[in-house]
């Protein structure tokens, strides 16, 4: 998050531009500086070809983000592990995910977003390429499983993920798993993230950096706007804490889902088509995410109340999606199962309109950084969730008390942004403004 706000701001090296006499760089943007000016803004060129870079970059993090979640069977399989540690497996990378979400944007705003995601994507590329070999040649797999897990999410923390991409990694990755072993989605997703970090390094950042020192990070870089005593006081708002409470929820009912959901179908359905089940429901998620908001945008400017609108979105993410889940409790055939799976997903992007664009609406100035705190939370209830999961899948043989468990912890988080959710600026004085909020 920190990386995509700082570029979209105003900085990075041969990135922003004056209007001075000074030679084009090499990807026709002239007069190029290596300094951070206060009010400088990109030109379209770059922009383009940034946006393109990192959306590029956002797909094989993901792709190496879910390759243990769809080869989780075959290894599963290959090594005797039980749910319970095939849980503790997929749940380790977010130990190391909500432990770097603030450290990384930290760092990002004090040396520039664009070092910290190149290192990282050359960490996570050789990472997860090294994946197999770790499982092979270690006589623990388990453990070094495990480590390469935690490690990952700890490399990947500071970059936001892109939820439709896994339509496209989801069906790729479901092909290569089938015809040439689950060690090739490893390989090819690792060895993609490395080349892209070494052509972003070569091509846009011109083979400099990336240098961190100590003295990088203690200087330089925009200070906190809120004091430590402004942020006790933002954190005592009751809509703040139900931004974070909701957020953790909704994040940790993704994370269950996105990573057992390919065990749910190979355990039911052992017959099914692994890119059927892997594709699908990420094929409805894309325009349900886009229609949710539109529909936002439209309501707003129809002149229905922000917070309202808000709501009706985590209703839909939260509580009608939890209808679909139920349903997958009860005997259904693979069809069926697709089905409410897809609307499951599909609905859940409607926190994108919600919950995840609420903390924009309280607190403007500092909405990074409470992001990053949303986000630690929500990671740190994805390993609980994960792993419980796991474990209750082994304990009673029945799918349907994680399904039972994920529509719980959706309705508390429901119930909880329904009763103190907001739309208003709680960051500076109300008394500075003037905004009506209506409830329902």
């Amino acid at each position: 998050m920190a990386v995509i706000q700082k570029h979209g701001k105003n900085y990075s090296p041969d990135l922003v531009c004056h209007k001075e006499n000074h030679p084009s760089d090499k990807i026709g943007v002239p007069g190029c500086h290596k300094r951070w000016p206060e009010h400088t803004t990109w030109s379209r060129p770059v922009a383009r070809v940034w946006t393109v870079v990192l959306l590029l970059g956002t797909c094989l993090l993901y792709c190496a983000r879910v390759a243990m979640p769809i080869c989780a069977v075959s290894m599963a399989e290959q090594f005797s592990w039980s749910k319970r540690e095939s849980g503790m497996v997929l749940g380790s990378f977010f130990w190391g995910y909500c432990f770097t979400q603030v450290f990384g944007g930290y760092v990002s705003d004090r040396v520039g977003g664009e070092k910290v995601l190149l290192l990282s994507a050359a960490a996570w590329g050789s990472m997860t390429a090294f994946t197999p070999i770790l499982a092979h040649f270690c006589s623990q797999p388990i453990l070094s499983m495990t480590l390469a897990r935690f490690l990952m999410g700890l490399l990947q923390a500071h970059v936001m993920h892109i939820t439709s991409l896994t339509l496209v990694i989801g069906g790729a990755g479901s092909l290569m798993l089938d015809l040439y072993g689950w060690e090739s989605v490893f390989y090819v997703s690792g060895l993609l993230s490395v080349l892209w970090a070494y052509c972003m390094w070569k091509y846009l950042l011109k083979g400099e950096g990336p240098i961190i020192t100590l003295e990088s990070l203690g200087s330089g870089g925009p200070q906190s706007k809120l004091s430590k005593r402004h942020w006790l006081r933002l954190l005592k708002q009751p809509a703040v804490c139900a931004v974070i409470v909701t957020h953790l929820c909704t994040a940790s009912t993704f994370f269950t889902l996105l990573s057992w959901l390919p065990t749910f179908f190979k355990d039911t359905f052992p017959d099914a088509k692994g890119w059927v089940f892997n594709v699908i429901p990420w094929l409805v998620a894309i325009p349900s995410s886009l229609f949710s908001g539109c529909l936002s945008d439209h309501l707003i400017s129809q002149g229905f109340d922000t917070a309202s609108v808000r709501k009706l979105m985590q209703f839909f993410s939260m509580g009608v999606s939890s209808v679909f889940t139920l349903l997958l409790c009860g005997n259904t055939t693979f069809p069926w199962a697709v089905a409410f799976v897809s609307a499951t997903m599909g609905l859940t992007t409607f926190s994108h309109s919600g919950v995840s664009v609420n903390v924009q609406d309280l607190a403007p100035s500092c909405a990074g950084a409470l992001f990053g705190v949303m986000n630690t939370c929500g990671a740190f209830s994805g390993v609980l969730m994960v792993y419980f999961s796991g474990y209750l899948i082994e304990a009673t043989g029945s799918w349907a008390t994680v399904f039972a468990l994920i529509t719980t912890v959706n309705l508390l988080g429901l119930c909880t942004f329904l009763a103190f959710a907001e739309a208003r600026r709680v960051d500076i004085d109300s008394s500075k403004i003037r905004h009506h909020n209506i409830h329902i």
